[in-house]
């Protein structure tokens, strides 16, 4: 009889655990380039996001839920982002989102996911309008600074530095490089120095009008609002045309293809601002660097650090909300806006409009190789808080 009621027992123990782990599935999402030529990027911010899902999963699958991981390749083009935005509010088991690292992507593509309430938590994406609308300051968080001051903190730097008076200006005429460019230029205009802005297609690769115009011109500075598969070949060719100005450039110069495609031996007097902190100044971040190194086979760039803490963002918002069933999107993205952790990037937590309410911002001498990088500055600063639009 004894030996009954054990059995008993132990049946009634594994319905319960069982019953435990069937309250259905949660699944985390990503959108980043993970093809194409800004691939290098988006497949770090992706393997963060899986990284942390490894170390603290657990806070959502203790809970009976078992939990997924769903990347989506947005091709660093909005149109992409905005389709694979749209199979995912399609997906009501998505409760949040990491993305992106385009703001041109991520701006139309949040706009889908407030159609439901979805949370996105960036990144990487620096222009102000992904925290600056209205019709989606409820769904749209980053962990990342803003254009408004990185690129102020890039004319600061060549002007008061660099002590450039003349400026060539190139954007790439994305969301994030008009952004940033018009940032810089106010700023460098207001300390005294004469800019000419110049745009170019983001596929564009034969740079030889600009250059032959700077060749004669002698601009002091080229300062490049861009990524880094543009941003390298237009290095290249410039060096290659005897112009050996300081090339500067914003957080989309910070990746290692930036050496790969200028050339390791084209770095001298190239610079670029930045919102990622290099790992290699972030103390927290050295157990993270040696697990994503050893996983992935490969060394962890700046931004894989900021996946993984946008990541934690969204798994502490998922256990917050979900300790009484499986939680609402709504619900989700209100969790979003309540957590405060030290994250290995540093702290965070959001002001109402879903922004640190202190970011810091890197001023970056590129080496002949990523891994020498060297900070040549670090500057905290507050958000500002513009009207919304």
């Amino acid at each position: 009889m004894k030996k009954r009621y054990l059995g008993l027992a132990v049946l009634a123990a594994l319905a319960m655990g069982a019953e435990a782990q069937n309250k259905g599935v949660i699944k985390i999402a990503s959108q980043t380039p993970l093809s194409g030529g800004q691939s290098k990027l988006g497949v770090a911010i992706s393997n963060g996001v899986r990284q942390a899902i490894d170390d603290e999963g657990k806070l959502i699958t203790s809970l009976g839920y078992k939990l997924e991981y769903a990347p989506f390749d947005d091709q660093a083009k909005s149109e992409q982002g905005v389709a694979n935005a749209n199979r995912m509010i399609n997906d009501n088991d998505i409760l949040g989102v990491v993305g992106h690292l385009n703001s041109g992507v991520a701006i139309p593509s949040s706009e889908v996911y407030a159609r439901v309430g979805l949370a996105m938590v960036s990144p990487a994406n620096t222009n102000p309008l992904v925290t600056d609308r209205k019709s989606t300051v409820n769904v749209a968080s980053r962990i990342c600074g803003r254009d408004d001051v990185q690129g102020p903190a890039g004319a600061d730097f060549i002007v008061q530095t660099l002590k450039a008076k003349k400026i060539y200006v190139i954007n790439d005429k994305t969301a994030y490089g008009e952004g940033l460019a018009a940032a810089f230029d106010a700023r460098a205009k207001a300390l005294g120095a004469t800019t000419t802005p110049i745009g170019i297609e983001a596929s564009e690769r034969d740079f030889a009008s600009v250059l032959n115009r700077a060749a004669a011109e002698k601009p002091d500075v080229v300062y490049y609002a861009g990524i880094y598969d543009q941003g390298g070949p237009l290095l290249k060719q410039m060096r290659a045309k005897g112009l050996k100005q300081p090339f500067v450039g914003g957080d989309g110069l910070d990746g290692s293809d930036l050496q790969a495609l200028g050339g390791p031996e084209n770095m001298k007097n190239v610079y670029f601002t930045t919102t990622a902190v290099p790992l290699s100044s972030l103390p927290a971040a050295k157990s993270f660097a040696e697990r994503y190194n050893k996983k992935f086979d490969v060394t962890a760039e700046g931004y894989a650090a900021y996946g993984y803490d946008s990541a934690r963002v969204i798994i502490r918002a998922i256990s917050s909300a979900a300790r009484k069933g499986k939680p609402s999107r709504e619900a989700v993205a209100a969790a979003v806006r309540q957590v405060k952790f030290q994250g290995i990037t540093g702290p965070i937590s959001f002001n109402n409009r879903g922004d640190l309410p202190v970011a810091k911002y890197v001023i970056v001498s590129a080496q002949a190789d990523y891994n020498d990088n060297k900070v040549n500055k670090i500057v905290t600063v507050a958000a500002p808080t513009p009207d919304l639009k």
